[in-house]
């Protein structure tokens, strides 16, 4: 029998999935976790994240306005879509780049020419110990979420993690 590290339930060994609490049983070669904070990165979804609706353009836009609408939004991040489904990102880090000090001779031009293809992306039902770890190999700052069929639904940004380890590191301080 295999203890659940989320509820702890017991379980027989082999199964792939808590018949308790429906956590998958996968991860179990993990070390445990030491902490609530580690606990709560290996147990929680990227839904309590509250990931914020994505501001998306289609891959033909001009940078131009792409960059117009990050500065109105006050965002750092466009999902690029093609007939709806994720195609690409654009970044501050792809203007300062690609663009750099030959801004006003490429406004015109589409922002695929200058966005980041085929973007790391997550579904709302990962777990946050994922998205971190796939944000800290690539040094992303933004993580699109998708749903079954590749389309935008959110994203979730370093900041958004750091909010969130703020409130549980609080929340275990208080405990």
């Amino acid at each position: 029998m295999i203890e659940c590290p989320f509820c702890e339930a017991e379980n027989i060994e082999g199964a792939d999935v808590c018949e308790q609490c429906g956590q998958p049983l996968s991860d179990m070669h993990l070390p445990t976790p030491a902490t609530a904070v580690e606990r709560s990165l290996l147990k929680d979804r990227m839904s309590a994240l509250s990931p914020k609706a994505p501001l998306t353009v289609e891959s033909e836009t001009p940078v131009g306005d792409v960059l117009r609408m990050l500065f109105d939004h006050g965002i750092g991040c466009a999902i690029v879509v093609d007939s709806g489904s994720l195609v690409g990102i654009f970044t501050e880090r792809d203007a300062l780049v690609k663009l750099n000090v030959d801004f006003a001779e490429m406004v015109d031009r589409p922002v695929s020419e200058f966005m980041t293809t085929s973007p790391e992306a997550l579904d709302i039902g990962a777990k946050i110990a994922f998205a971190v770890h796939r944000m800290d190999l690539g040094g992303y700052r933004h993580l699109p979420i998708v749903d079954d069929e590749g389309h935008p639904t959110g994203i979730i940004s370093v900041r958004d993690i750091l909010r969130y380890l703020t409130e549980k590191m609080t929340t275990a301080d208080k405990a």
